[in-house]
């Protein structure tokens, strides 16, 4: 099998699952706004009804995740204290789904992502450990959430532990 070049290791392979090394977990979030052939439309404000301004959105999300969410880079830097975080965890394998491709009767190969080996068995750690890092550099001691099935307030609660936001 062949990869891509730009793998720091040689993935290991074993049982149809493709494990990569720490050292491939990416250093930067992807962005796709900058590729996309339209424009998006700015979230409204429920006050104003009007495009949401940073201020609006900075009453409830430290400035950094909204730079984020407004910006038009292709990538955005992770910082390292994310990256130290994420690597508890990161990467996730590579589990191919064979019978998927069987009853498909495709020759592609067809791979997903196995998030369960987070240690909230979902991937809403990922984003939560940036939200609680986030939060932490813009002097916030205190998060709190809406959860459905509670996988994102595990998630959050876990890495407000990690960040010593308490």
């Amino acid at each position: 099998m062949r990869y891509d070049s730009n793998f720091a290791e040689e993935p290991k392979i074993e049982n149809n699952k493709i494990f990569l090394s720490k050292n491939d977990i990416p250093k930067f979030w992807f962005n796709i706004k900058p590729l996309l052939p339209f424009s998006l439309e700015p979230p409204i404000s429920p006050l104003t009804k009007k495009a949401v301004t940073f201020e609006e959105l900075a009453l409830i999300f430290p400035p950094q995740l909204i730079e984020q969410e407004i910006s038009n880079k292709n990538e955005i830097p992770i910082p390292e204290e994310v990256l130290e975080i994420l690597s508890i965890f990161r990467p996730t394998p590579l589990v191919r789904a064979k019978h998927l491709e069987k009853e498909l009767s495709t020759p592609a190969r067809i791979y997903f992502k196995n998030e369960g080996v987070s240690p909230t068995g979902a991937h809403k750690a990922n984003t939560a450990v940036a939200q609680a890092y986030y939060n932490k550099v813009a002097g916030i001691r205190r998060l709190s959430t809406e959860t459905g099935a509670g996988q994102w307030g595990s998630a959050l609660s876990l890495h407000v532990t990690d960040s010593a936001l308490i």
